[in-house]
């Protein structure tokens, strides 16, 4: 669902800004997805009995391939379902011969500039599919069972004492090498210089001063596992610690341990670890510690902190032209919030690993000779050409196994899309590009490397504008999840109600900076909206309201006429005005308000008595004016319901040149707002509007026509009044609307608009005595639903412990409960006024 979001948003800005005559490029594709995609395949293989290694790479990759054109198709097919009006002519994949071309002269050029290296560093591993991962694929959950372990470690030379260390990773201690303390801490820093006598291995480790080892958390001292923890790497770096690796890449205990140890699972070897150290007496403590878990995302399997030969990008010099980028304005986030998000990661930016354990992917550009020098060349030959002027003669290669990240290749879309590194004349056209549309979620991962890489092999920016968009969730703000079964399918959605209504609820909920809680029942409504459309196209089509090329809507005499041709410019300035400002939800608004509420609730009912005028003219205008503006609403709400509006587009004129997706965006100028004309017909419509309201409020029949008087009138309104009589008459069911000179009758309900009073005759019709009552009941009821909704939300207890949609579900129950007690009075204060 988030991907419809997304994908729909892209869509409505391409649309609006191809209808306002922009040179628009909506460049389609999708990346490798190195891990998913090989799993799926590998999975597939299992089923089969085969695994990878048993096929060979080569018969491996082929095998993705065949996967890949067999269903790799689907994501673009689903795309088109919701209606992407991308260039699917241009459709690329990160695999492709081009793009992988790009991608090997940027990893050549980055490692001859010497910003691409390999390096022993941590990295997220994953025990079960043997790779590195990005942070992205990390999932932190949060482990509520576990325990903490205090640790005593024997002071060398000190019969007795020791030093307490906390660690929920007791299997990891076999691997330390130092113990930290603050050098401001009293109670540890006299034993700085000093050894402790690492427990079950007897190896003894230094006890070292780091401000890192912070006095107020557990005991102030920690055990130093560089080969284990992120942290303790980069104190291992600053102290020049030892750094053993007790892990194989299964998290199996390796010979850097104990002979006990060797083989062991890391789980079972904890198990162990913690009855010898019982037996020792060297568990000092032991306590409930709630806290998050590093899981790999596609495997499930808790991810290691592994030490590992990789390749990395030095980020840190490539990230200060990004920040200054979006520090000088040149790349704005929207909303402007996410800027501290980004620049909280690329300030304190660390070494990227580009390299990952996979067979499906970019291979890495890199060979190796005989004695382990690497050459890393565009090709094998280009490889060969340089061991030989290193070697002074032929030796024999052998290439590095590892792929690339899948970040790498994406973070070159911008440009290798458009045919970098050849001129072409659509990078030229088209880099920088204008919007990029994401997910915060991959501020880092996405966002970040794109502005790094296209700043640098482009020396310009790859975008001006990136706007963040919502999560979507659930109806009650949960996080859609297949374990808690609320992931709602979009293909679904549009089978059940169309690609259009799902649009539309998905933009219309889309307010910057407010996540999404999406249920059915708001695709629902809005599938209704796109019916309410259809059922107006349908009543203009049978009254010959019909557009026409030769229709100046500047000419119009009536004040309807002039009215819906305002309230039209006047929307589509709205819309248009939202949409720059990436406002998706007011534009969506505007045009749902504009359409239901004024063009079918208002012009259309109120255009029925000059539809069946004797006036010819007056009839031939409302027709013309009726069907300009319905063309306008296709026009306006085309970006974000294609379906639909290019339906009616088609089917209300048969001599259209140009489908509605080529067709201009209106351009209407300031002189088509009549103030005068607005003026008179929202009258109109406050009078009808008001009356209605009156009638529901008393309780009167449906069929009953009311008589009306009004008092005290201006000239002005009486003109108004006058001229639009038999529509008032006929909307608000009247059997007859007359000034009245006298006092008010009893019985009678009255209605104050700017000077005047309407006087609603209701006596012969309604029980006067008997409505009040009724409605002195109304209010006991909506009174005692405030008070039970304020003694929930007053409770201290139940705002602590109720969940968020139960305290929000009250406060809807209060707001609802207060309003309908708010309409009763002034119900009451209506028929009190006689």
């Amino acid at each position: 669902m988030g991907h419809a979001l997304n994908n729909t948003l892209q869509d409505v800005l391409t649309r609006f800004h191809r209808k306002q005559g922009s040179s628009t490029l909506w460049q389609p594709g999708m990346d490798h997805a190195g891990i998913a995609t090989q799993m799926v395949v590998e999975r597939q293989l299992s089923e089969e009995g085969i695994t990878r290694h048993e096929l060979g790479r080569d018969d491996f990759i082929n095998k993705v391939w065949e996967w890949k054109e067999e269903s790799g198709g689907l994501i673009s097919q689903q795309l088109r379902r919701l209606g992407a009006s991308a260039d699917w002519s241009r459709e690329r994949f990160t695999m492709d011969e081009g793009l992988s071309e790009a991608v090997t002269k940027v990893f050549v050029d980055l490692y001859e500039q010497g910003l691409i290296y390999k390096d022993k560093r941590l990295v997220n591993w994953d025990p079960k599919l043997l790779t590195a991962i990005s942070d992205l694929e990390v999932e932190q959950r949060e482990i509520y069972d576990a325990q903490i372990w205090h640790i005593k470690y024997p002071i060398e030379n000190l019969d007795g004492q020791y030093v307490v260390v906390a660690t929920t990773r007791p299997e990891t201690m076999l691997g330390d090498t130092a113990i930290a303390v603050n050098p401001e801490d009293e109670r540890w820093n006299k034993l700085i210089g000093k050894n402790v006598i690492l427990p079950l291995v007897n190896r003894l480790i230094p006890i070292i001063g780091d401000n890192y080892a912070d006095p107020e958390q557990g005991s102030g001292a920690l055990k130093i596992t560089p080969a284990h923890d992120f942290n303790d790497f980069d104190i291992g770096r600053r102290h020049g610690l030892d750094m053993i690796n007790i892990f194989d890449a299964h998290a199996h205990l390796n010979n850097s341990v104990p002979e006990a140890y060797v083989g062991l699972e890391r789980f079972e070897a904890r198990k162990i670890i913690l009855a010898q150290l019982e037996d020792l007496d060297l568990i000092y403590k032991v306590e409930p510690h709630p806290h998050a878990v590093p899981f790999g995302d596609r495997s499930g399997v808790i991810i290691e902190p592994w030490l590992t030969d990789q390749w990395y990008l030095n980020a840190e010099v490539l990230a200060g032209p990004a920040i200054n980028a979006v520090e000088s304005g040149k790349i704005q986030f929207i909303p402007k919030q996410w800027e501290n998000t980004y620049f909280e990661w690329m300030r304190n930016i660390q070494p990227w690993c580009i390299s990952r354990q996979l067979w499906w992917g970019h291979q890495i550009p890199a060979w190796y000779g005989p004695d382990g020098n690497v050459f890393v060349a565009k090709d094998v030959d280009h490889a060969q050409a340089l061991a030989f002027t290193h070697y002074g003669k032929e030796v024999d290669l052998s290439r590095d196994q590892d792929v690339l990240d899948t970040w790498f290749s994406s973070g070159l879309w911008p440009f290798s899309t458009l045919g970098w590194p050849d001129s072409t004349k659509e990078l030229k056209a088209y880099y920088p590009n204008t919007d990029l549309i994401t997910g915060f979620d991959i501020i880092f991962f996405w966002v970040a490397r794109m502005i790094m890489l296209g700043i640098h092999f482009m020396d310009d920016v790859p975008f001006r504008k990136v706007y963040i968009h919502a999560l979507v969730r659930d109806e009650k703000g949960q996080k859609m999840s297949k374990s808690k079964g609320n992931v709602i399918d979009p293909i679904n959605i549009i089978n059940k109600y169309g690609a259009d209504a799902l649009r539309f609820t998905l933009v219309a909920m889309e307010a910057q900076g407010r996540d999404i809680k999406l249920s059915e029942s708001r695709v629902e409504g809005y599938r209704n909206f796109a019916t309410k459309l259809w059922n107006a196209a349908r009543f203009c089509e049978s009254n010959n309201c019909n557009s026409s090329t030769s229709f100046q809507p500047q000419n119009c005499k009536a004040a309807l006429s002039r009215w819906i041709i305002s309230e039209v410019t006047i929307a589509a300035r709205d819309i248009e005005k939202s949409l720059y400002a990436y406002r998706f939800n007011d534009a969506a608004q505007a045009i749902y308000k504009f359409t239901w509420a004024t063009f079918c609730d208002w012009h259309l009912e109120l255009s029925k008595i000059y539809l069946s005028s004797t006036d010819s003219k007056e009839r031939d205008e409302i027709r013309a004016v009726t069907g300009w503006a319905l063309d306008q609403i296709l026009h306006l709400l085309h970006p974000i319901m294609p379906f639909v509006t290019e339906e009616l587009w088609g089917t209300l004129s048969k001599t259209r040149e140009k489908l509605l997706i080529e067709t201009n965006w209106p351009c209407l100028e300031d002189n088509l707002i009549d103030k005068e004309a607005s003026s008179e017909i929202k009258w109109v419509i406050r009078l009808v509007r008001d009356i209605r309201t009156v009638r529901g409020e008393m309780n009167v029949p449906a069929s009953a026509k009311i008589t009306v008087r009004v008092r005290e009138l201006s000239s002005k309104n009486l003109s108004y009044m006058e001229r639009n009589k038999d529509s008032i008459l006929r909307l608000a069911r009247l059997s007859s609307l007359d000034i009245l000179n006298g006092p008010v009758p009893a019985g009678s309900a009255q209605i104050v608009i700017d000077e005047a009073t309407i006087v609603l005759l209701l006596a012969d019709i309604v029980d006067i005595d008997l409505e009040k009552t009724r409605l002195e009941k109304e209010i006991v009821n909506f009174e005692t639903k405030i008070n039970k909704a304020n003694i929930k939300l007053k409770n201290k207890e139940f705002l602590s412990k109720a969940p968020k949609e139960i305290i929000e579900e009250q406060n809807k129950r209060l707001t609802e409960a207060t309003i309908g007690k708010d309409k009763v009075l002034q119900a009451i204060k209506r028929l009190t006024t006689n």
